[in-house]
């Protein structure tokens, strides 16, 4: 924005509150990432030099970190799931999803040791669940399935990223889980018992940006949205390049890397475009993961889902 057009608009601005009519200004845009195959082509992308000029990927080590950071300001917009941004919408923050990176359909899964077989068998164990909205949804979805109460499993708060020093210590017996992660634990011995498969459309992982720093970010978000679908191309069309480049930041091999991405959807622009029509899976998956964060004790009422999505930043066609 021009100099000229910004003062003008700050003295008519005059009267709003201090964060709305400064953080909306900022020129650059910083989002948080953690490590999930998901999320990958904004990493693709910024190591091919395709995000646009201003743009900046602040990586921590878990969604609790990138939701830190958005309730103090430090970010303008972050990749979540989308019942991550309900409870974050919930508790005032102004987030408006823009993308559907993925859906989970088998990518978030509960790993536990050898010998406990079956969902009933982790009664009395001890399981890792990340205190976050999608950790607690796995683990209702994993109760119901094996017809537990909440005080039958002895849940240990801890995030995937701890999640394998407590394993080789003995200090857990499962884990509500998600690559990278998974794959380390299996190395170990892990095995899956239950996994998104069980339960589609629920876990769908999005980028949500602040509303309040919308306005003066559209150009840098289409570029932004466009650089995400061109690193999804590459891993598409290049996909041996572009695993081999992810297994050595995370640390996996090959194989692990290409099994990581065995449990999800990628959908490309057609396939967002459906998600956020007026009757797509997107409105959907809210209003039903609404009923079950309220029935679950995740949410006190449910989230409002005015202004939730917002696809005037999707290209018009696809992007190669």
């Amino acid at each position: 924005m021009k100099r000229r057009e910004c003062l003008g608009w700050l003295a008519g601005m005059a009267s709003l509150p201090l964060w709305m009519s400064a953080c909306s200004l900022r020129d650059d845009l910083t989002l948080g990432l953690h490590p999930w195959p998901g999320y990958e082509s904004l990493f693709l992308a910024g190591e091919f030099g395709w995000l646009p000029g201003g743009v900046s990927l602040q990586r921590g080590a878990n969604a609790g970190a990138s939701l830190t950071g958005l309730r103090r300001g430090e970010l303008d917009g972050a990749a979540l799931t989308l019942d991550e941004v309900l409870k974050a919408r919930g508790e005032g923050l102004p987030l408006t999803v823009i993308l559907v990176f993925n859906d989970s359909v088998g990518a978030d899964m509960v790993l536990a040791r050898p010998g406990i077989t079956s969902l009933a068998e982790l009664a009395g164990r001890r399981v890792a669940v990340e205190r976050s909205a999608v950790g607690s949804l796995v683990l209702h979805q994993l109760l119901a399935a094996a017809g537990l109460q909440a005080g039958e499993i002895e849940v240990v708060d801890l995030p995937p990223d701890r999640q394998l020093a407590a394993w080789r210590q003995g200090d857990i017996d499962g884990a509500v889980t998600y690559e990278p992660i998974a794959s380390q634990l299996r190395r170990e011995g892990a095995h899956s018992l239950f996994d998104s498969s069980q339960f589609p459309d629920m876990i769908l992982d999005v980028l949500a940006v602040r509303r309040d720093r919308l306005r003066w970010q559209t150009r840098t978000l289409e570029a932004l949205v466009a650089a995400h679908f061109r690193g999804l191309a590459h891993l598409r069309v290049n996909r041996e390049d572009a695993m081999r480049r992810i297994a050595a930041w995370r640390g996996l091999t090959f194989d692990e890397v290409r099994l990581s991405y065995a449990g999800m959807e990628l959908p490309g622009v057609a396939g967002n475009r459906h998600y956020f029509g007026a009757e797509g899976r997107l409105l959907a998956a809210a209003e039903t993961l609404n009923e079950v964060m309220v029935a679950s004790g995740l949410l006190e009422a449910p989230s409002s889902l005015e202004g939730l999505m917002d696809d005037r930043y999707l290209p018009r066609g696809e992007v190669t």
